[in-house]
């Protein structure tokens, strides 16, 4: 746990951090989402460069609006995800925490007390922390995963008409004159909200909605693995000193970011190409052979035929670059909004 308040209050400000996070991350995970579906491979769209240059090709075909496609789908999702996520994560824990300290106390009062009374952020060991997460992971991802393949199918909808590669001023595809002036070329537009979801349900059904919930039960190790790591890192730095008293410390609002962001890039990198697996089934349709979507050995298989084993890695630097910036804005705003409700309970007491 990140911190002794009951499983609400984590729950909302684990919420409310993750939306502020994901809101100012989205153009990164837009451009990490479309390397991780991009067909065709360059060098132009390997590290920071290709970040770049995604970047400017969306802009160029799609306008400002066109960094945002799904917004409104992966807040959602992410909201839901994370409050789910965070309160049954902090209810496990503390319960698990209360069993161990006091064996004689029953599971149903323990699990009272874990909902309403704050219980010492502890490490309970590797193995549990691991059980912990995946269980919490496994309960946030049921209900979120809809939402999770509604915005990947709104992000990568353009995705088969447009080659990201031949965007490049230097390069001599662009020598040619365009059908239309720059400034009077319609931009792209991507399919609503509800004309994903009517396309995902008559195409596939109502499983549709939970194609890549097979390569995502692994990754809600990323999660826990996360938070471990988080908790691990933050008790290496040195806390800075609390004002109301000589005895209390907390840790800076640089250190959470940090440790956040840190933990999060850990995480990623070794479940990454179990994330790949996920994005890519959940951006496949239907082939028109009346074929299923690509499952998680097919996405593998082919990655590895094509690319060799680095396509299994395929997107990881803006997919990290992402997950750093969102992991430590979350993790930041969570430590201030759950500071805020301490002081809050502090005054009333």
């Amino acid at each position: 746990m990140t911190s002794s308040l009951p499983p609400l209050a984590q729950a909302v400000s684990g919420a409310l951090g993750s939306a502020a996070a994901n809101s100012i991350s989205y153009p990164l995970d837009l451009v990490a989402t479309k390397l991780q579906t991009t067909a065709s491979r360059s060098r132009k769209l390997d590290g920071l460069k290709g970040i770049y240059h995604l970047l400017k090709h969306i802009v160029r075909t799609e306008g400002l609006a066109g960094l945002y496609d799904g917004l409104g789908a992966d807040t959602a999702s992410t909201l839901i995800s994370n409050f789910l996520y965070f309160y049954f994560y902090t209810l496990l824990h503390a319960v698990v925490a209360r069993r161990r300290s006091t064996s004689d106390v029953p599971l149903l009062q323990a699990l009272k007390r874990a909902v309403v009374s704050p219980t010492s952020p502890i490490l309970l060991g590797v193995p549990t922390e691991l059980a912990v997460g995946f269980v919490a992971g496994v309960a946030s991802r049921a209900v979120s995963t809809p939402l999770s393949v509604i915005t990947v199918r709104m992000q990568t909808s353009r995705d088969d008409d447009e080659d990201p590669e031949d965007d490049d001023t230097d390069s001599a595809l662009d020598k040619r004159p365009p059908a239309l002036p720059e400034a009077n070329r319609p931009l792209k537009t991507s399919p609503s909200f509800s004309e994903v979801m009517r396309t995902i349900y008559s195409d596939e059904g109502l499983r549709g909605f939970w194609s890549g919930f097979k390569p995502t039960l692994p990754l809600c190790l990323t999660p826990a693995l996360t938070l471990l790591f988080f908790q691990l890192l933050s008790r290496l730095h040195l806390p800075r000193r609390h004002p109301d008293g000589p005895s209390r410390t907390r840790p800076s609002a640089a250190g959470a970011f940090l440790s956040g962001a840190t933990a999060n890039a850990l995480a990623v990198a070794i479940l990454y190409p179990l994330l790949l697996a996920k994005v890519r089934v959940q951006a496949s349709r239907r082939r028109p052979d009346g074929a299923g979507a690509a499952s998680m050995t097919d996405v593998w298989v082919r990655a590895v035929k094509e690319e060799g084993w680095a396509g299994l890695y395929q997107g990881l630097v803006a997919q990290l670059v992402k997950g750093f910036v969102n992991q430590g804005v979350t993790m930041l705003v969570k430590q201030r909004i759950e500071r805020v409700v301490v002081r809050i309970y502090s005054r009333k007491g």
